[in-house]
């Protein structure tokens, strides 16, 4: 009889279960895989009830779990929600207190051809190439002229330019060879140049930008790798608009944190605090915190430039109980023999044990180990950018912030508000790491003091 009960309990329980599944909008014959991945989480806790374990048990199950790099973005992301559903039913303290956003965007880990990871290796086959670039179409394109993109990779990188201007170049390359049938660039020359830029001023009505762009590419093709230069292509750069950048009142910045948690709310309260760029953020190392003297060094931003900001105040308390569950990931990781992360440069062959010391780890990790695909290294690298870009968009919505919110509208919200507060433009030209003084100018057009000076008509009607 108590068997039976038991087992009535239990149906009732899983029919309970696959009911909150439907009406979050899982579909039908995606059910019965949820509760698969609950079951293993159950039974990974046997002779345990589901209120009898901790906050703690959750992290450590998803930390082995994501130590399992067979498994797939959508199946990683599906236990850790199979998780979460099992406590909206099962009532504990502590279930609101786990992350679960950050499980959930661990799941995407970063790409061979990822910005962070990309400059570690050399494109060597069509494929590659074509990988990097984005679009699988040019890689017969990439095959027929591959000694010339091999060639056009290794300038790009001797000079140190950035890995994304490297991707977005490669593609104009191939979008202008694609435009003439495939010849080979040393058959073409300006005429050919300039006809494609009018095509994409005229015909496909594209932004400024990305007409330079277009532009700078091919100059660079054809002066630096070709060694033959294009000379005056009797076509002049387009003038982009002057466009102000979005700013966020305080008001509005701290409706905006509010609707963030955990992890989400920690990197978006330093993009506010430090005007950091997100991938700044994203790429700190425990190092790179100084508490006693409270600040942050941000290492090769952008233009490669080092540079230093304040660490808030207010958030040293988060930040050292964040660290804490950081150095309880790598521990649990260097038990299991993993732990190493990704070093800059060519540091992993000069110090091979580097990797695996906590200085050097991620501030925010990712919840997932990673398999390096050419070396077979096993690594945890930071936490993809996206997850961050979404949460920002969606918390801005749901704080009822009319505007086009991003991760780096915080970081322009910084220097105004620096700005109205008095601090000198040159302090806030070097917190934000611009080489020109004319580019943090724009915040002060922001600010439009010349129009607040003056009282609208209608105001003393």
């Amino acid at each position: 009889m108590a068997t039976g009960s038991r087992d009535d309990a239990e149906r009732r329980f899983w029919e309970r279960y696959r009911k909150l599944l439907l009406k979050q909008g899982v579909k039908p014959a995606a059910v019965r895989w949820y509760i698969l991945r609950a079951e293993q989480f159950i039974r990974a806790f046997s002779g345990r009830r589901l209120a009898e374990l901790s906050r703690q048990d959750a992290d450590e199950y998803l930390g082995r779990l994501g130590q399992d790099s067979r498994l797939q973005a959508w199946q990683f992301r599906q236990a850790v929600d199979a998780i979460r559903n099992l406590y909206s039913i099962v009532d504990t303290e502590w279930a609101g207190d786990v992350d679960w956003a950050f499980w959930r965007d661990s799941a995407r880990t970063l790409e061979e051809q990822h910005a962070t990871t990309a400059r570690e290796y050399a494109a060597v086959t069509p494929e590659e190439f074509a990988q990097r670039i984005g679009e699988s179409r040019f890689a017969p394109l990439v095959r027929e002229h591959l000694e010339v993109f091999a060639r056009f990779s290794t300038v790009m990188r001797t000079r140190g330019l950035a890995i994304r201007t490297e991707k977005s170049y490669l593609g104009w390359c191939c979008r202008f060879l694609a435009r003439f049938g495939g010849s080979a660039p040393e058959n073409l020359g300006a005429p050919e140049v300039a006809t494609f830029l009018e095509e994409l001023a005229v015909e496909r009505n594209v932004s400024a930008s990305t007409q330079n762009q277009a532009l700078n590419a091919l100059v660079f093709l054809y002066d630096k790798v070709l060694e033959r230069p294009l000379g005056d292509l009797g076509f002049r750069r387009a003038r982009g608009p002057r466009r102000l950048p979005v700013v966020l009142s305080q008001s509005e910045v701290k409706r905006l944190l509010a609707e963030l948690r955990g992890t989400q709310w920690l990197i978006g309260s330093l993009l506010y605090g430090t005007g950091m760029r997100l991938m700044e953020v994203l790429r700190l190392r425990v190092q790179d915190l100084d508490f006693d003297r409270a600040l942050i060094t941000v290492r090769r931003g952008k233009g490669a430039k080092d540079r230093i900001v304040p660490l808030p105040q207010s958030l040293v308390g988060a930040l050292r109980q964040h660290l804490e569950a950081v150095r309880e990931l790598h521990e649990r990781d260097r038990t299991e023999g993993f732990g190493e992360t990704l070093l800059p440069d060519a540091l992993a062959r000069k110090y091979p044990k580097a990797a695996g010391e906590w200085r050097w780890q991620f501030v925010f990790p990712s919840g997932r180990l990673s398999v390096d695909p050419r070396s077979g290294a096993t690594r945890r690298y930071h936490l993809h950018e996206t997850a961050v870009q979404k949460a920002v968009s969606a918390a801005a919505r749901r704080a009822g912030i009319h505007k086009k919110a991003s991760c780096h509208t915080l970081r322009h919200s910084f220097a105004t508000h620096l700005i109205e507060a008095g601090y000198d433009i040159r302090t806030v030209q070097e917190l934000l790491g611009h080489s020109d003084v004319s580019t943090t100018q724009i915040y002060t057009h922001v600010l439009n003091r010349g129009g607040l000076a003056v009282r609208s008509p209608l105001d003393t009607a």
